[in-house]
């Protein structure tokens, strides 16, 4: 996990504050991971398959309930008030689906059991019944984890220089603007992504996540990328079939509505992690794996935490130990607090307010004017 090292930007004693955090620290760590393991209590490794079910049934039978009381009950208000019910729907059945989602993205990690064939078996079968391609994610995400923060390598949310931004960025830097981009992102962001690579890593050529032979993948993965068209194609099937006998607008209100929440808060969550003015990137000169690690931030949503698996607010500990289960990423999270010390990110600030201010403040990095030392070391900045 060696790379070019350096010196820090900031001391960790004398960081420069941007926005309510400082900047994290860039020199190469004193602790190293296997001590970081070591402060975390043995159980925390270790997983169970009953309690990984045990949360897979709780979530689904709130989701079958949530079903049944919308199909029952929605359709007899009088529609002034089942105009407002159904958002509503939306919104609650939507949080519980991100939950299911997050427990699949643990599988893809083996992080829900002892056994690699129940994972990919759980995880596909629940990613795919949200149409996510579970092999193709799988795989592009495990990249992410083995070169986050690396401008070069990283697979999702790379910064662009300044070079790179679009000509039109001047005339969305405004409220009405970002507001846009805020509505685009989260409801447009996530399939885009799968099907164009929006927003990920710059391949020579066209990369798709339903593409066998993307340019994303290996020759001994397209089997499997395969195989997740086969699921992906499978759902849109049923959900043809379900149009055909319930009509469009009973499948959009029953089953698209709710989807568009789990798309909406999986790009929320992944942004709002790797966004972040006191976040450093690092181009190929400077990067490594424990520092490309480190930079990432958790965050606070309340009551969500809970709902969303702690996937929220433990996600310095889940790159740093992806196959920690999330029963005891908060245990974990607390043992290795003390010896990341400033090297772990926290920001507790309403997400109604991050989101809008981290596409205000994170356009695009560049580096320090007048560093010589840490050239590789990229912040972002704001001003076109």
């Amino acid at each position: 996990m060696g790379a070019a090292g350096g010196r820090a930007v900031h001391s960790p004693s004398k960081r420069v504050e941007a926005g309510p955090l400082k900047r994290a620290p860039v020199s190469k760590p004193t602790f190293t991971l296997s001590q970081v393991k070591k402060e975390i209590p043995r159980h925390c490794f270790q997983r169970s398959v009953i309690r990984s079910f045990s949360y897979v049934v709780c979530d689904l039978t709130i989701v079958t309930l949530l079903y049944y009381v919308a199909k029952s009950y929605i359709p007899m208000l009088p529609p002034s008030l089942s105009c407002l019910a159904w958002p509503v729907y939306w919104g609650l059945q939507g949080c519980i689906l991100t939950g299911v989602w997050v427990i699949a993205h643990e599988c893809g990690h083996h992080a829900f059991s002892d056994y690699q064939w129940l994972d990919d078996t759980v995880g596909y079968i629940l990613h795919s019944a949200l149409l996510v391609p579970y092999f193709s994610w799988k795989y592009s995400h495990r990249r992410h984890h083995s070169n986050t923060g690396s401008l070069e390598k990283d697979e999702v949310f790379v910064p662009i220089e300044k070079a790179g931004v679009r000509w039109y960025s001047k005339y969305l830097n405004n409220p009405p603007g970002r507001i846009l981009s805020l509505f685009i992102t989260l409801t447009l962001g996530w399939p885009l992504y799968l099907a164009f690579n929006v927003s990920g890593r710059h391949y020579d050529r066209f990369a798709c996540h339903y593409d066998p032979k993307s340019p994303i993948y290996s020759d001994r993965e397209r089997l499997q990328i395969l195989i997740t068209d086969a699921g992906i194609l499978a759902v849109t099937y049923g959900l043809y079939r379900l149009v055909l006998a319930k009509g469009l607008a009973w499948v959009l209100c029953v089953y698209g509505g709710p989807l568009l929440v789990v798309n909406g808060f999986l790009v929320l969550i992944t942004f709002l992690q790797h966004t972040h003015p006191s976040l450093p990137h690092y181009d190929s000169s400077e990067w490594d794996w424990l520092r490309g690690a480190l930079a990432t931030v958790d965050r606070d949503y309340g009551i969500l935490n809970k709902v969303f698996h702690h996937i929220t607010d433990t996600h310095v500990t889940h790159h740093l130990f992806s196959t920690v289960p999330h029963y005891h990423a908060e245990e974990a999270t607390r043992a290795i607090k003390p010896i990341l010390g400033e090297y772990y990110q926290y920001d507790g600030t309403s997400i109604f307010k991050t989101m809008y201010r981290e596409t205000k403040e994170c356009i695009y990095v560049e580096r320090d004017e007048g560093e010589d030392q840490n050239k590789g070391v990229f912040w972002y900045k704001n001003k076109l």
